[in-house]
């Protein structure tokens, strides 16, 4: 191994870079669609040893920046895919959409790499940890891809009720640190980390068991609506009375398991109709409904204010509820100086116009008849554990509608899904989820699928309704225990960095 470590330290500058990319890009194939774990690990490793050999600051700056680049690069390559929904008019954006977001993104990681230069193992764990909590919430936050995110479909995912998806990232990370030490040659770190490995997934396997008997007792059936629309067709005049239609004869067909369902959800901008146009629609899906309440997305202008919004029909096919969605997509769903620069004929991807979508007033509640306060996210939302944290008090349930045929068919839709997973395993909440292409599914309060359409498949499933855990550490605490714990190994690192400073001039 150490003869690896002098390879590496001996390679020129520009090898170095293009070795951190690969080794960046292998820590993305931790990420769905892939979920290979052990080679992201491997990746992480081959980072942190690469940061190590860094013999000054601007190097080991260099090194993060190129490792994050790989990183992104493979993780949002689903990033193109919106931009060729009407290639003739934002296809030209795709590659510097990406090349400009992967290497934008790295600046975090090439900031943490200059920070943690030669404050050891410690050091790299806590700097590269906190750069990716900054990144969720900075420019209004991006927390798409995060290294904890590998660990959904293993019981150590079930940590996020304690720590949030960023200690997951802590996690991975002092992992990832203990197997690169030992690469270089230390031999007690890496068998106290590895023992870390067993240990949290044994963990996740007892919190799994302790609730899982209770969680379907009694529990409301509700039916998930997809119409598999892809985007390039969803507006199309002569295809909208086809998935119209689908919805419609989905939300009227008998019971799938002989128990009528107590709610059914269409997914984001179901129908082509502004609310203030769509009287005649919403009384047909009322009807289709039969005395059942129906959630629907919908798009609804307030003056010159369009909104992208979530609509509550009664079982009597009242408007019972309202919610607009407030945490926007930058340069999709709004783009700054919208006006201006929509004269240069530059428009968000979703936008109609101009400015595009307006913000909703912020996360709110809205109450499900035998089911109990739920929070509804439309699309993005979902992807942000602060937005969830937001409500104004504990919901029963997380409630998604989304359109994923913006993502793709590849990587895009399943990253989307893993971070619902990981919303519900942080609140301790099942989450009903209803996307256009898929994945639509009911995911229970730890992370688990209970019932789900695949993607790319017109569709509809009846399936239970998981009973929410009580409210977890994480539900509590938010990023601020992971953030504390961040800031002390931080701490830890420059004084162990500054006694050895003391050490050496003695």
């Amino acid at each position: 191994m150490h003869k690896f470590v002098d390879w590496l330290a001996a390679r020129n500058p520009r090898q170095q870079l293009a070795i951190a990319a690969l080794a960046g890009l292998t820590g993305s194939l931790g990420l769905a669609p892939f979920g290979l774990w052990p080679l992201a690990l491997a990746g992480f490793a081959l980072v942190y040893v690469l940061s190590q050999t860094a013999q000054s600051r601007r190097t080991a700056a260099l090194i993060g920046w190129a490792a994050g680049t790989g990183y992104f690069a493979l993780s949002l390559v689903w990033i193109v895919e919106p931009f060729f929904v009407e290639p003739w008019r934002h296809g030209w954006m795709a590659p510097f959409a990406l090349v400009f977001m992967s290497a934008g993104l790295a600046l975090f990681w090439g900031a943490a790499g200059a920070a943690s230069h030669r404050l050891g193992a410690l050091g790299w764990i806590a700097t590269l940890a906190l750069a990716e909590l900054t990144r969720a919430y900075v420019l209004t936050g991006f927390p798409w891809a995060l290294i904890g995110y590998m660990w959904t479909d293993t019981p150590l995912a079930l940590h996020a009720s304690f720590s949030g998806s960023h200690g997951l990232t802590l996690f991975t990370l002092a992992l990832a640190a203990g197997f690169g030490s030992a690469i270089r040659g230390y031999r007690v770190v890496p068998v106290l980390v590895a023992l870390m490995l067993p240990v949290g997934f044994f963990g996740g396997e007892v919190l799994l068991r302790i609730h899982e008997e209770h969680l379907l007792h009694d529990a409301p059936i509700v039916r998930l609506i997809q119409p598999n629309a892809a985007q390039h067709e969803k507006w199309d005049p002569e295809l909208i009375p086809t998935f119209w239609e689908r919805q419609l004869e989905f939300t009227k067909a008998p019971p799938q398991y002989g128990q009528k369902p107590d709610l059914i959800v269409w997914p984001e901008t179901a129908i082509p109709w502004t609310l203030g146009r769509a009287d005649g629609a919403l009384e047909l899906i009322a009807e289709a409904a039969s005395g059942t309440q129906v959630v629907l997305g919908l798009q609804r202008f307030d003056g010159p204010k369009l909104y992208n919004s979530l609509l509550l029909l009664g079982a009597d096919g009242s408007r019972q509820a309202l919610y607009d969605k407030h945490h926007l997509v930058p340069f999709g769903e709004y783009m700054p100086l919208g006006d201006t620069l929509s004269r240069f004929g530059i428009n968000g991807l979703a936008a109609q116009h101009g400015n595009g979508y307006s913000a909703g007033a912020g996360a709110q509640l809205i109450t499900l008849e035998g089911i109990g306060p739920a929070l509804p996210l439309i699309c993005y939302e979902a992807v942000f554990p602060q937005d969830v944290a937001a409500a104004p008090s504990r919901p029963t349930v997380l409630l998604q509608i989304t359109n994923d045929a913006w993502f793709g068919k590849f990587s895009g839709p399943h990253q989307h899904f893993q971070q619902a997973r990981m919303r519900a395993i942080e609140q301790g909440l099942p989450m009903i989820r209803a996307a256009n292409t898929g994945i639509s599914a009911m995911i229970g309060p730890q992370g688990q699928v209970f019932g789900s359409l695949p993607l790319g498949e017109a569709g509809f499933i009846d399936t239970a309704l998981p009973s929410p855990l009580p409210p977890t550490v994480y539900a509590r605490t938010g990023d601020w225990l992971i953030l504390a714990t961040i800031l002390a190994l931080l701490g830890l690192s420059l004084l162990a960095t500054r006694r050895s400073s003391v050490r050496k001039t003695e």
